[in-house]
């Protein structure tokens, strides 16, 4: 078989959908095998990424930092991308530029994001955030349409920012699961009814995108069936850029922390809730600083006073010869050095999709013990790049950090490998590639 031409793109098989589009116009979708475009026919686009979440002044969770990495990367491969993000407090459109990226902050205010606060009265939290934010990002989307007339806007449906855009705007649009509130909100202390509205605004946001991408294939399942979605979804793992995590400066985290100076370091990261696992940890904690003398060091934020109120009392009443520290909510350049210094990796998630957490610590070379729930044995290979441990099982993730504590030969093997696995298939640019194909197809869907 010849070679494939270099000025030939990876598309998707054209398929026409019945569904109706913005303003009647019927809407286009894409399955089956791989077909070959020309490059020149999308040779350069202008993408515009919507994003609540987005480093600094909301770079909350996961959503932000995909965003932060897919801008900088997809600009490296030669497009025009704009990032529309939210914002701490209301505010005209405001603009910056970063590392060729151009930022826009919105956040609407006004006798419409007034009424949704009503529903606040009725402890319908989470539905709120998603009106107002939906709302407020069609506001600002329709300035920017004026002004760039955008070729492929992506959006995650996790903060509904599509639910008016996806309807009205007519411009091609890419929703991105990361964590659709129905299958997460269970997890939380809210309100059924909050579920049932919440999961109804981001249902809404979901039907009207031309194209679905997943960051995995647990999660892009998970959608299927219990979300009723049918139409393809493209799997696109989370991407990181290697040049930059490497070179950024570090502090000496045992110095500024007051850690022991010998003892190995095993490190949980993230947000201090129940999804996270950390209900598993007092036994986990427990059962190993008895045996064992190494340091847990727990970084991240604590809205629910887990920390003081349960697991630093239930491991101060046993007879330890390790020791556990709590860091409390730090900055992303202090949780990275932590990853760099750190001997293992803990991530006892009971639901996760494609983790910036493990990313990380696989990039940082960390030996990483971690759920076999979810998109993780996506990420993790058993025995071969990290250790895996049964869901919701603390006596499983005992019998593994055993292993690793008592092996320091497994921990560099499995650490270097989890780096390797970075270098060959998750950097920031290839996972940038994949996505321009999909928005390619997207757009050559709608010609």
């Amino acid at each position: 078989m010849a070679p494939e031409p270099e000025e030939c793109l990876h598309l998707h098989d054209i398929a026409r959908c019945t569904t109706p589009g913005p303003a009647g116009r019927a809407r286009l979708r894409y399955t089956g095998p791989t077909l070959r475009v020309p490059a020149e026919v999308f040779p350069s686009m202008r993408i515009a990424l919507l994003s609540f979440e987005y480093p600094t002044e909301t770079g909350f969770g996961g959503i932000g930092t995909y965003t932060w990495y897919q801008a900088r990367a997809l600009v490296k491969l030669g497009h025009s991308v704009h990032v529309l993000a939210g914002a701490t407090a209301a505010t005209n459109l405001r603009t910056s530029e970063h590392d060729g990226v151009t930022v826009h902050r919105f956040r609407s205010d006004g006798p419409v994001i007034k009424a949704f606060d009503q529903l606040g009265r009725a402890r319908l939290w989470w539905t709120k955030n998603r009106l107002q934010n939906g709302w407020s990002m069609y506001r600002g989307l329709a300035t920017l349409l004026d002004r760039h007339g955008f070729d492929i806007v992506e959006m995650p449906e996790c903060g509904a920012e599509g639910w008016i855009i996806n309807h009205l705007s007519g411009v091609r649009t890419v929703v991105r699961f990361h964590s659709p509130a129905r299958l997460i909100m269970g997890d939380y202390d809210v309100r059924p009814a909050d579920i049932t509205c919440c999961s109804a605004v981001e249902r809404l946001a979901m039907s009207g995108a031309d194209a679905f991408t997943s960051c995995s294939q647990f999660l892009a399942d998970e959608v299927t069936t219990k979300l009723g979605i049918r139409r393809p979804i493209e799997v696109i793992p989370n991407g990181i850029d290697l040049a930059l995590f490497d070179s950024e400066d570090q502090i000496d985290v045992r110095r500024q922390f007051d850690l022991p100076a010998r003892r190995p370091i095993i490190l949980f990261t993230g947000r201090i809730e129940p999804r996270k696992g950390i209900e598993l940890c007092p036994e986990i904690v427990g059962s190993i600083l008895e045996r064992h003398e190494v340091a847990f060091v727990f970084a991240g934020r604590d809205l629910f006073g887990y920390m003081a109120n349960t697991l630093l009392p239930s491991v101060q009443r046993r007879q330890l010869k390790g020791s556990v520290h709590y860091l409390g909510e730090v900055q992303l350049p202090v949780v990275r050095s932590c990853l760099r210094q750190a001997d293992m990796f803990l991530l006892p998630s009971l639901w996760e999709n494609c983790p910036y957490s493990c990313i990380e610590a696989m990039a940082a070379g960390k030996a990483i013990v971690c759920s076999d729930q979810g998109g993780m044995p996506e990420l993790i290979r058993h025995e071969q790049n990290g250790l895996l441990a049964r869901s919701g099982d603390a006596s499983s993730y005992i019998d593994q950090l055993d292993r690793m504590i008592g092996d320091r030969s497994l921990r560099e093997r499995l650490g270097a490998e989890a780096r390797r696995t970075v270098e060959s298939s998750l950097t920031d640019v290839a996972i940038a590639a994949r996505s321009v194909d999909h928005y390619r197809a997207c757009l050559e869907a709608r010609r």
